[in-house]
């Protein structure tokens, strides 16, 4: 049984499908977004750039279910653009979101996770070890999300077990409000969210004293890797 697993950007893309691959799987997902997931899923409307609606939501939720036994970090946002051409305000969310919100979330988690000795899965990308121009802020947080993860799975070796997955391109809605030039092209071959999202799973379902540190997981013919 995986248990109680709190899961951020639950209500779409990669999220959405590992909180059903969770609860498929036994386990009981609760949601951190800043929009309502599907009906039947226990939730809380939070904004991950903001610190304490971080952290209240992982209080919340974790006292509701009485306690945490894993949080998967799949929240994420991007902003497309030269430097120059993206607003500095635009630029810095990204990092609040993807890799400032990540830290929060797991550090409210961290006494949850300590007391039932559990996992935390968090989100990179495979531009968390491959920079391209036009993503300085996305490349930024996810090498950030990188250089976290591993880091905290030093500190936290036989408390708590972490795992870095770096996906690349998927089947969501992440790319519906970007500009034509940096959509994936009509011929990009994507992964489904639900393959990563097995993938979680099984990082999530190992025993205990089993780690499994890192997985990338991507198409066969993904652009961004290697």
């Amino acid at each position: 049984m995986l248990g109680n697993i709190l899961i951020t950007g639950g209500a779409s893309g990669l999220g959405l499908a590992t909180a059903e691959a969770v609860a498929k799987a036994g386990g009981r997902p609760l949601v951190v977004d800043v929009n309502a997931p599907a009906a039947g899923m226990d939730h809380v409307i939070a904004d991950l750039a903001d610190r304490e609606q971080a952290e209240r939501a992982v209080t919340e939720l974790a006292g509701r279910a009485g306690g945490l036994d894993g949080v998967v970090t799949a929240a994420g946002i991007d902003a497309c653009g030269r430097l120059e051409d993206v607003p500095a305000d635009r630029w810095e969310r990204v990092v609040q979101v993807n890799l400032f919100g990540t830290v929060s979330v797991v550090r409210a988690a961290l006494p949850y996770l300590t007391a039932s000795r559990g996992r935390v899965v968090t989100c990179a990308s495979t531009l968390g070890l491959r920079a391209v121009s036009d993503a300085t802020a996305y490349c930024a947080s996810k090498f950030g999300v990188v250089g976290f993860t591993r880091a905290l799975a030093t500190e936290l070796a036989g408390q708590v077990g972490v795992t870095l997955l770096v996906p690349g391109g998927m089947h969501t809605h992440f790319f519906d409000d970007r500009d034509e030039q940096y959509k994936p092209g009509p011929d990009a071959k994507l992964n489904k969210p639900e393959n990563v999202a097995a993938t979680v799973v099984f990082a999530l379902s190992q025993p205990a004293g089993c780690e499994i540190r890192e997985l990338l997981v991507c198409s066969s013919t993904e652009t961004s890797w290697p």
